[in-house]
């Protein structure tokens, strides 16, 4: 039977052509969506490490003389090379400040740049901060917390540091503990707000601070406490399901209702 045939109050809402079509279209967006979700992560990561490695000899190379440059033999440049060098040089350096002659020139440095007004500020803060954050040593950013914040009913994921000292403690108001603590922002973990807060005001959280920066960075996208594996696999699985459906669909004959 022929669409003119049929009667007008027997018409199709849609046209009947357009089932093929719209499983044609279902089906190629799901599958784009599955290569961006495979590709996207590797290509953002690959540029990242990229664009570190290159940074890194950019810095290098021009310390390092030509006559010990991959590419004065080689007719092409050795991406990685100033990395390498970089790594060694630093644990070269490492090696001989554990040393006593090492230590004594350290300490000899550390005299000199302490009688500059503007670099002894600098150093001594850069100092703290480093030996904070890689001799495994200190507390700060071990833990995560909320805090009430912009306003009350509001909470907002902050990083507990360390207790703030003697000085700026007894000028705090109140005869609570106070406690620092870094607010950061979305997306940009690197950028955020540091205040004391009485410890009772801080609610602590079981997360890491990798997690916390990833649902930072996410704007609360990227929830802890899911596996990414299965996350992955469960999106791949769910756009996979939605093609096959769709490519079922647009397989199925049309059906027109008889007389």
């Amino acid at each position: 039977m022929n669409r003119e045939d049929l009667p007008p109050t027997e018409l199709p809402d849609e046209p009947l052509l357009d089932e093929p079509h719209t499983g044609l279209m279902a089906r190629f967006r799901n599958y784009f969506l599955t290569g961006l979700i495979v590709a996207g992560p590797v290509a953002i990561t690959f540029y990242l490490t990229w664009w570190f490695v290159n940074w890194v000899d950019g810095i290098v190379r021009p310390f390092v003389p030509m006559a010990y440059r991959p590419e004065t033999y080689l007719p092409f440049g050795l991406p990685g090379s100033g990395l390498i060098v970089a790594v060694v040089a630093l644990t070269l350096l490492g090696f001989l400040a554990a040393n006593l002659i090492g230590r004594t020139l350290v300490d000899l440095g550390e005299r000199l740049l302490g009688r500059m007004p503007v670099v002894r500020a600098i150093y001594r803060g850069l100092k703290q901060v480093f030996e904070t954050l890689f001799s495994g040593k200190g507390s700060s950013f071990r833990k995560v917390g909320l805090v009430e914040f912009p306003s009350p009913g509001m909470w907002s994921i902050v990083l507990i540091s360390q207790s703030p000292s003697v000085n700026i403690a007894a000028r705090l108001p109140g005869e609570e503990e106070h406690i620092s603590v870094f607010l950061p922002c979305a997306p940009n973990p690197t950028t955020g707000f540091f205040f004391y807060v009485p410890r009772s005001k801080v609610l602590e959280v079981e997360m890491s601070t990798e997690d916390a920066a990833t649902l930072i960075m996410s704007a609360g996208v990227v929830q802890p406490g899911s596996d990414p594996q299965k996350r992955n696999a469960a999106a791949l699985a769910g756009m996979a399901n939605a093609a096959r459906v769709a490519n079922s669909a647009a397989l199925q004959p049309a059906k027109v209702k008889a007389e």
